[in-house]
């Protein structure tokens, strides 16, 4: 009977620990600490990092920009040498006929023209008639004439331009309004 009572009898400590689930420990403040710690010296080390990464291609990109700027002008110099060779050839010449020289300077121009195109060096030169553009011309006389306002009447001077940067407007005269 004695055993039928302690069955009936209900423990409520050990019901309790039947029943709770099984939690982990939770970390002591040590442990989060030292976590947390450990988490900090991983972002500090990618943040380094990152930091050097960045002087590094700051660098690299001056020394670059750099470079550009030292050898720009490589690529007109090396076109530019035969035209001077041409010029002092023809200055060595000992008797010189005008169309021995007129035949050099063609020959030499010619050099020139091809320098200038390899390096997108372009003229400006308007016909008459063109409608004035301030962009690439310069007005330096308006003048009495049988066509529009702000038509080229006349070009004193070629303009150039690099690529689509203009070098030098082209010098003109323009037509006067009637």
């Amino acid at each position: 009977m004695q055993d039928q009572e302690n069955q009936a009898v209900p423990n409520p400590q050990a019901d309790a620990a039947a029943t709770a689930p099984s939690t982990p420990a939770e970390p002591t403040l040590e442990e989060q600490l030292a976590s947390t710690e450990a988490r900090l010296a991983e972002m500090h080390d990618a943040f380094m990092r990152a930091k050097a990464d960045g002087e590094n291609i700051r660098r690299r990109a001056q020394e670059d920009v750099a470079k550009a700027h030292k050898f720009a002008v490589e690529s007109f110099a090396e076109a530019m040498v035969p035209v001077k060779d041409s010029l002092e050839t023809a200055l060595t010449v000992e008797t010189p006929t005008i169309d021995s020289l007129k035949e050099g300077v063609e020959m030499t121009l010619k050099q020139l023209n091809a320098a200038f195109e390899r390096n997108r060096l372009v003229e400006v030169l308007p016909v008459q008639g063109e409608k004035l553009d301030p962009m690439k011309h310069q007005a330096v006389a308006v003048v009495p004439a049988d066509q529009e306002a702000n038509t080229i009447v006349s070009v004193l001077q070629k303009g150039y331009m690099i690529a689509d940067r203009l070098l030098r407007p082209a010098i003109v005269t323009t037509a006067q309004a009637k």
